[in-house]
């Protein structure tokens, strides 16, 4: 396959995946949230899509490193990490907004957090700077499951 439309593939699978679970969350997010608790530092909500456009596009470049690599023990890990925090990023948005389940979405999150941190070490043993792409996506994680956290205890 030619590396330019593997590169777009890789880019584009995370932000059709992040965009169906935005789109089936959407009315959760403009209806319910606007309602609940929330704490000071709650950013506002036109700053959420930008944000993980980034890290998808981040995402997509790191993991088209990887998929770049010689095939080893290592590489066939970091696809299952990357499959593994990419499917549980889908579920939380659904878990959050649709079913208002804040309990089962805090845990979620630090699974997604884990699973991220998993992927990030197993990424470093086979290239680098795919590890360092995924940094920003760890530390937004990180401040969104303080959010969650605390939005579950305000509710």
């Amino acid at each position: 396959m030619n590396k330019y439309l593997k590169l777009a593939l890789c880019i584009t699978a995370p932000l059709i995946i992040g965009g169906i679970s935005g789109i089936s969350t959407a009315a959760g997010i403009s209806d319910w949230y606007t309602n609940i608790n929330k704490p000071s530092f709650n950013p506002p909500n036109f700053i959420f899509g930008p944000v993980w456009t980034m890290l998808y596009i981040l995402m997509g470049i790191s993991f088209y490193l990887i998929l770049q690599s010689p095939f080893n023990f290592h590489k066939k890990k970091a696809i299952v990490f990357f499959c593994m925090q990419l499917i549980l990023n889908f579920f939380w948005s659904i878990i959050f907004f649709n079913f208002h389940w804040l309990e089962l979405a805090f845990i979620e999150i630090i699974m997604i957090w884990i699973s991220i941190l998993a992927m990030i070490l197993v990424f470093y043993k086979i290239n680098k700077a795919a590890a360092y792409l995924q940094i920003p996506y760890l530390l937004w994680v990180s401040f969104a499951s303080i959010l969650s956290g605390t939005i579950w205890i305000l509710n």
